[in-house]
C-alpha cells in the first residue's frame, strides 16, 4: 500500500519547492456535498493530488471539501479534469485562481479529515446548509454597494477585515466563525427587511452563513459568488470598478493579495500606515500581527521587547523559559483579545 502521508522534513520540502523551475498556480476551492466515507475519499484524493504534484492544505468532512493548493502551471487543466471526474458533485467545480502569486504559497501536501470543513458550532438538526442565499456576480455586487436598502456583512476574522474590506461592510466582532453566526443574527435584527449581503475570502464561510441567516428567518439574503477572490478577478476582467479596498488576507505563505493600493491598517507597534502581517519570530509566541519595516528591524521581527530579548537567548534557555511558562504564550493565537494583550492595546469598551 502506498504511503499516504508525508515523511520528509518541512525544511527539505521547502528547499525542493524553491528549486523547482516550473512556476506554480495557487488555487482555492470548496464544495458542500455529502461524503459517506471522508477517510476513503481523502486517501483516494491524496494519491490523485500527489500524482499531479499538488501542494497545499485540504480538509474533508461528511459535509464536503475545502482546499487551498498550488499546482505546476502545466497541470492546472489536468487538475480541473481530475476533480470534475472524481465525483459527480465536483463536476463544474469553480476554482478560485490567486490574484497575486509567486508560486511559493505551499511546499507540502497536507490532507486531513475533520468533523466539519468549517467549524460552525451548529447542532440544530433542522438546519439545511444547502438552503443558501442568492449568489451575486461582480456587477451585482457593485450595484448592491450603491443600494441604500443593502447591508454588507464581512464574515471573516478581525485580522482579515482590518487590512481590507468593502467600504460599507460591517464587521461581526468575534474571534471564530462559530461565534460570528449567532452574532450576525443578533446584529441584523433591525435590518430584517433589508438585503443582507455576506462575503468572505473565497465563499465557503459566507455560503454557510447565508444558509444560517435564512434558517433564522431572513428572507433577502445574498452572498458573493467565489468571495473576494472571484469578485476582484471578474471585476477586472469585465472592466468594472473594483470596490474592495486594501488587501485580501489569505491563509498561506503570502498572507495577502493586494486588491487596491489603499492601505487602511496601521502597524500594531508604532501606528504607521501598514498592512503587512507577520508572525512573531519567537518560537514561543508566533503571534499574528501587523508590523512595518521600521519596527521589524527594531524588534527583530518580534511582537514585543520581551519576545525580542528572549529570541536572543541560547536555544536551551529559550526552551527552559517556554517550559516553565503557564499555558505557554498561546502559540499561533489570532484572537483580538490575545493580540491586544500581547501588544498592550486596551480592549474597546
Amino acid at each position: 500500500m502506498p504511503v499516504l502521508h508525508n515523511r520528509i522534513s518541512n525544511e527539505e520540502l521547502k528547499a525542493r519547492m524553491l528549486a523547482e523551475t516550473e512556476p506554480r498556480t495557487t488555487i482555492s476551492f470548496y464544495k458542500y456535498f455529502t461524503i459517506d466515507s471522508p477517510q476513503t475519499t481523502r486517501d483516494e484524493l491524496y494519491q490523485l493530488f500527489m500524482a499531479l504534484g499538488v501542494f497545499g492544505r485540504v480538509y474533508l468532512a461528511h459535509e464536503g471539501i475545502n482546499a487551498q493548493i498550488s499546482v505546476p502551471q502545466s497541470r492546472v487543466e489536468a487538475l480541473r479534469e481530475a476533480l470534475y471526474g472524481f465525483h459527480p458533485a465536483l463536476n463544474g467545480l469553480r476554482l478560485n485562481i490567486a490574484l497575486e502569486d509567486d508560486g511559493t504559497s505551499f511546499w507540502v501536501l497536507r490532507m486531513k479529515v475533520r468533523e466539519r470543513i468549517v467549524a460552525d458550532g451548529i447542532d440544530d438538526p433542522s438546519f439545511n446548509a444547502a438552503d443558501v442565499g442568492e449568489y451575486l456576480s461582480a456587477a451585482q455586487v457593485n450595484a448592491m454597494l450603491d443600494d441604500p436598502d443593502a447591508v454588507f456583512i464581512d464574515m471573516r476574522n478581525h485580522y482579515e477585515y482590518e487590512v481590507g474590506r468593502f467600504e460599507q461592510a460591517q464587521e461581526i466582532p468575534a474571534d471564530t466563525f462559530r461565534e460570528q453566526l449567532p452574532k450576525a443574527v443578533e446584529m441584523m435584527q433591525a435590518n430584517r427587511d433589508k438585503k443582507i449581503v455576506m462575503y468572505c475570502t473565497g465563499g465557503i464561510r459566507c455560503e454557510k452563513a447565508s444558509a444560517w441567516m435564512r434558517h433564522n428567518g431572513f428572507k433577502k439574503v445574498y452572498h458573493i459568488e467565489g468571495g473576494i477572490i472571484e469578485y476582484a478577478r471578474r471585476a477586472r476582467e469585465q472592466g468594472l470598478p473594483v470596490r474592495f479596498i486594501g488587501k485580501n488576507f489569505v491563509f498561506d505563505e503570502r498572507m495577502g493579495e493586494r486588491i487596491s493600493e489603499d492601505i487602511i491598517a496601521q502597524c500594531h507597534q508604532c501606528g504607521a500606515a501598514c498592512d503587512s502581517h507577520t508572525n512573531c519570530k519567537n518560537d514561543g509566541c508566533h503571534l499574528l500581527f501587523i508590523q512595518c519595516p521600521t519596527c521589524a528591524e527594531k524588534f527583530q521581527g518580534c511582537c514585543s521587547e520581551r519576545c525580542r530579548d528572549e529570541l536572543a537567548l541560547a536555544p536551551e534557555e529559550q526552551r527552559r523559559r517556554r517550559a516553565g511558562r503557564e499555558n505557554g504564550m498561546k502559540i499561533f493565537n489570532k484572537s483580538r483579545g490575545m493580540l491586544n494583550t500581547r501588544l498592550g492595546i486596551p480592549d474597546p469598551e
